[in-house]
């Protein structure tokens, strides 16, 4: 416990509390006012209780034995709160529980004198202590404990203040560190004065080497498609003339060399005049992934309208022909635009059930009607029909006999199998030959369709499953490349995988692997509806 101040001058009270005016951390600064109040009154307990918008506490206390601090706890946590008038409403009924301390002999607390804490107008808490001998509290005690408690409420509103501020910036470097965009703030002379992670991975520097530097250093455009850069910007009056966000898209320039596609938007924070400019903040997101999808979009708009102006050409022609008034079709011809319409219509229905599968898939609605599947009789069965419908191909089948049934979808099955082979008929020339092999592993079967074709360009392997993919060395063959991205699909449903072999050189040869048991459909006792 501190001296008796009553036996010292009044200039140590005023250092004592100097001290106390510079803390700010709220947890020392409520110790070292309880233990001061305490020194003051020559008192042996007191306690600091907190007003908070969800009730009173108990903040601090100084002399009380340990057993006996959750029984302060409960004596002030239930106080109800009153929002107009809390000094005439509350504070009585906090000084008649903590007074009623008194009366309990164990503690040998004999009186005690409370001094509220207002600061700004507002009742932010409550100084009580006691004294363990019976001795009236003075008018000079009185006066040096409200002195005491006016300045104690100062340092108390302070050091909440700095507290919520201190909360606020570590609430607000979290989200900042956390958020997948880039952030970086600038100063009022468009300097980075803060940057995130996110930012510093994005541009390839560590965050203290881009802090301090020039946004116009750090933010070096290689091509800009919309908006302008910051600099012109700020020529043309912005913030001032405008004060709305200002946004810039291009390719980034970044130490690497490699320059990144980029939004970036600005927003300028001024202060309370709205005159002075504080900071800029900025925020910065990756737009590769949108960049990809216009891509995607843009190639399947001109994939799907070439592909299907060929069949329809050919269905309208054909009708046309047959039309005529002055045309006498004999059989022969009859039979043949017959076979063709039917033919572009299938196809025509292919394309769109492709279309609606890949939907289906993108939306991960794909399910699987679980069955036992013969896979050698599926495999030969499917071999059989492009053996007739292609017959200027020779098709090698290599099945062993002890291929065991499997639990999948026999169709979705099928339609991996056709897509293969489909695929090896139309790059591989005429007169060659399409080998469709099956290998029983100890786990899974493995199945590979290889061709005599030109092959996989090595930068095309990684993306001949994306959907859409249309490798610039076979644009000229039709289709709108979502056949392997089906197959991949159907394939990793049933727990499987596929792959194109690299190391097969006589044309292109895909595998793909089905396991033999613990696969998707090995829980599976009866089909269910296909999504």
């Amino acid at each position: 416990m501190l001296p008796d101040f009553r036996l010292h001058h009044q200039e140590y009270l005023i250092e004592i509390l100097r001290g106390i005016l510079e803390e700010l951390d709220l947890e020392r600064l409520l110790a070292r006012l309880i233990e001061t109040t305490v020194a003051i009154a020559a008192g042996s307990a007191g306690v600091v209780l907190l007003r908070e918008e969800s009730g009173w506490y108990l903040a601090a206390v100084h002399g009380f034995p340990m057993p006996y601090v959750r029984l302060l706890e409960t004596l002030v946590e239930d106080v109800p709160l009153h929002s107009s008038d809390p000094v005439r409403y509350e504070l009585p009924e906090l000084l008649r529980r903590l007074e009623w301390l008194t009366h309990v002999p164990r503690l040998g607390l004999a009186q005690g004198l409370g001094m509220p804490l207002i600061a700004r107008g507002e009742l932010l808490g409550l100084l009580y202590v006691y004294r363990s001998y019976r001795s009236l509290f003075t008018q000079e005690d009185f006066v040096r404990l409200r002195l005491f408690a006016e300045q104690a409420a100062i340092a108390v509103h302070n050091a909440r203040l700095y507290t919520r501020l201190h909360r606020e910036k570590q609430r607000m470097d979290a989200l900042l560190d956390a958020v997948a965009d880039g952030i970086f703030i600038l100063d009022a002379e468009y300097r980075l004065e803060r940057v995130n992670p996110a930012f510093a991975r994005m541009y390839g520097a560590d965050r203290e080497a881009l802090v301090g530097r020039s946004h116009q250093e750090v933010i070096r455009w290689k091509r800009i498609e919309r908006g302008l850069p910051l600099e012109e910007a700020l020529v043309q009056g912005w913030p001032y003339a405008t004060r709305e966000p200002l946004y810039v898209q291009g390719d980034l320039e970044r130490p690497s060399g490699k320059p990144l596609p980029v939004g970036i938007t600005y927003a300028p924070l001024f202060d309370e005049s709205g005159q002075a400019l504080l900071n800029v903040i900025a925020s910065a997101r990756d737009i590769r992934a949108f960049r990809e999808a216009d891509r995607l979009k843009a190639v399947f708009i001109s994939t799907i309208s070439h592909e299907l102006k060929t069949p329809i050409a050919l269905i309208k022609g054909y009708v046309g022909t047959l039309r005529r008034p002055d045309l006498k079709p004999d059989e022969a011809l009859l039979q043949e635009a017959l076979q063709v319409i039917e033919e572009e219509a299938d196809r025509l229905a292919r394309l769109v059930q492709d279309l609606l599968d890949a939907s289906r898939m993108q939306a991960g609605a794909l399910q699987l009607r679980c069955q036992d599947v013969d896979l050698r009789a599926l495999i030969e069965r499917i071999v059989q029909r492009f053996a007739r419908q292609y017959p200027d191909y020779t098709f090698d089948l290599a099945v062993p006999e002890d291929v065991p049934l499997l639990r999948a979808d026999e169709a979705r099955l099928e339609q991996v199998l056709t897509n293969l082979l489909s695929n090896a008929v139309k790059y591989a020339p005429a007169r060659t030959t399409v080998q469709v092999q099956v290998q029983v592993l100890d786990r899974e079967v493995v199945v590979c369709v290889a061709d005599q074709g030109p092959g996989i360009a090595p930068e095309d392997r990684a993306h001949v499953f994306d959907p859409f993919f249309r490798s610039p060395h076979t644009e000229h063959k039709p289709g709108v490349g979502l056949g392997l991205y089906l197959a991949r699909a159907v394939v990793e449903a049933h727990g499987g995988r596929i792959w194109v072999d690299p190391h097969y050189t006589q044309g292109a040869r895909i595998c793909f692997a089905l396991p033999l048991r613990g696969g998707s459909c090995a829980q599976e006792t009866r089909p269910h509806a296909d999504g």
